[in-house]
């Protein structure tokens, strides 16, 4: 398993009726292996995780595993239990997935706050676990931002061989990779930031953008690698708009832009209200530049 390089936290896709739309998810998939991405990570915060129920994320994970060909596959088993953490996670490797991504659990939040319990609670998974666990730092959501010394701690662990870090906050990135070994892979999770990160050290981004742009994303860190900097901050430049469109209009916003790019997105699930008219515009302007080298943008017919 190869940690490097562009992989996209898939998006769920539902029927007009609320079920997981599984054509739709293998169609999208099949499209991403085209594409280029390096892989997928499954049942994430972008994907409505949260949203989902444990049998939902169940067949999302075993449809993604039948159509993603040999991409590396990356759990998203984020729960506020070790035990349910690691029932998820043992039923991602029985599918064959390479490794778990491990969120924060932030619900008690005094107690989780303590350095101690965050520490206890991912040491606890990855002993366990019977595949990679890769530390998921998600403070805009969480209400909790791993402290560094934690993350230096916690990377000492064998069984825990990367983090998703996935604040904005350039300083704290540059800081993390500085502090973690330079064998330890970090995946930044801000899109309108990716070039910098990289310059930063990042390993690779696990990116919403990919969503929708696939290619556009890993022209960044293609360019990057093969050390054309320049280019590299180019075509960041030519993302910029579109890459901040979950951020300022949810997972939603996303979706629609999947829509626009010829992917299927679709509606979210509630409480994530539709998107009005004037959102759309907005999101039209945005996206309305942004070509990922696939064609035409179109809507997406599944």
């Amino acid at each position: 398993m190869q940690l490097t390089g562009v992989f996209a936290p898939i998006c769920t896709p539902f029927q007009d009726s609320g079920d997981i739309h599984h054509e739709a998810l293998r169609q999208n998939i099949a499209r991403y292996v085209q594409a280029g991405l390096k892989g997928f990570v499954v049942g994430g915060s972008t994907g409505e995780a949260p949203l989902l129920s444990a049998a939902e994320k169940q067949q999302i994970f075993q449809t993604v595993r039948e159509a993603a060909d040999d991409r590396v596959l990356i759990a998203g088993v984020g729960a506020e239990s070790v035990r349910e953490t690691s029932a998820m996670i043992e039923h991602a490797a029985a599918l064959g997935y390479d490794a778990a991504l491990v969120l924060t659990p932030h619900f008690y939040r005094s107690q989780m706050l303590r350095a101690e319990t965050q520490t206890a609670f991912f040491l606890a998974v990855a002993d366990s676990s019977p595949i990679p666990i890769i530390i998921y730092n998600f403070p805009q959501m969480t209400g909790i931002d791993l402290a560094l010394d934690v993350a230096a701690r916690l990377a000492e662990h064998p069984n825990i061989v990367a983090m998703k870090e996935s604040s904005a906050d350039l300083s704290r990135i540059g800081q993390l990779i500085a502090i973690l070994p330079e064998t330890f892979p970090v995946f930044v999770g801000a899109s309108p930031k990716f070039h910098d990160c990289l310059r930063l050290g990042a390993t690779g981004g696990i990116l919403a953008i990919a969503n929708a742009a696939p290619r556009a994303a890993l022209l960044i860190y293609d360019s990057y690698r093969s050390g054309d900097i320049a280019a590299s901050a180019a075509y960041q430049r030519q993302i910029a708009e579109a890459a901040g469109v979950a951020p300022r209009f949810g997972i939603q916003g996303l979706k629609y832009g999947m829509d626009l790019m010829g992917y299927f997105g679709g509606t979210a699930r509630l409480p994530l209200l539709p998107l009005d008219d004037g959102q759309k515009a907005e999101i039209e302007a945005l996206f309305s530049g942004l070509k990922d080298s696939q064609g035409a943008p179109g809507k997406a017919q599944a």
